[in-house]
């Protein structure tokens, strides 16, 4: 069965497992997700779930979207996400996905925006190497040639110096290591990308 629930990344930290191995974990808020709208192949030509996340008060969303939570009768949530599974029918409007779909030992992979880092050089950006730093040579971090010989143009595609981070990134086959569904907390294994507080996507692995 697929599975899908919107999350907030709240940090890494370390735990032991049984055998006595430390490991680094993503710690996650995951849930509970409401859905707010089922897509089906007859009405809609693709299979899918609409889900929120993190309730907010009414007066923080515009007028279509207040509309659009009110026809589902369901309280206004910060975040919407599209979720294409197979077994979409299954679902009505008004249930709520729980963390508990998931089980410590599942794989996953987390999608999120990544940490952005501003404008960086080529050395930052792209792993370039620096020229000599002695002897004259007046040539360190820059980019070198951005041409062929006789082309007079910059083809495109060119690693150049840029804005660097804040794109969307999945980190694929990380392992769940521990689920509390009283909390909503979802424990994985390994770093997920995006800062503290950010909004993040788990699904199970299409990998495993």
């Amino acid at each position: 069965m697929e599975k899908a629930i919107i999350g907030k990344k709240l940090g890494m930290t370390q735990m032991f497992t049984e055998a006595g191995e430390l490991i680094p974990v993503t710690a996650i808020i995951a849930g509970p997700c409401p859905v707010i709208q089922v897509k089906v192949l007859e009405r809609d030509g693709y299979e899918a779930v609409q889900v929120g996340f993190e309730q907010i008060p009414e007066r923080k969303i515009n007028k279509p979207a207040r509309g659009h939570f009110a026809k589902a009768n369901i309280a206004p949530h910060r975040t919407l996400r599209e979720f294409r599974i197979k077994d979409a029918a299954k679902y009505q409007v008004g249930d709520k996905i729980a963390v508990d779909i998931f089980k410590p030992g599942d794989k996953v992979d987390v999608t999120g925006i990544s940490r952005g880092k501003g404008f960086a050089g080529g050395i930052k950006r792209w792993g370039f190497h620096r020229g000599p730093m002695s002897h004259g040579s007046k040539y360190h971090r820059g980019v070198g040639s951005l041409q062929a010989r006789d082309a007079s143009r910059v083809f495109k595609g060119r690693k150049m110096p840029g804005h660097y981070g804040a794109v969307r990134r999945t980190v694929q086959n990380l392992e769940v290591i521990k689920v509390d569904p009283e909390q909503n907390l979802l424990l994985v294994k390994g770093s997920v990308p995006g800062a503290k507080g950010s909004i993040v996507t788990i699904k199970n692995s299409v990998k495993a």
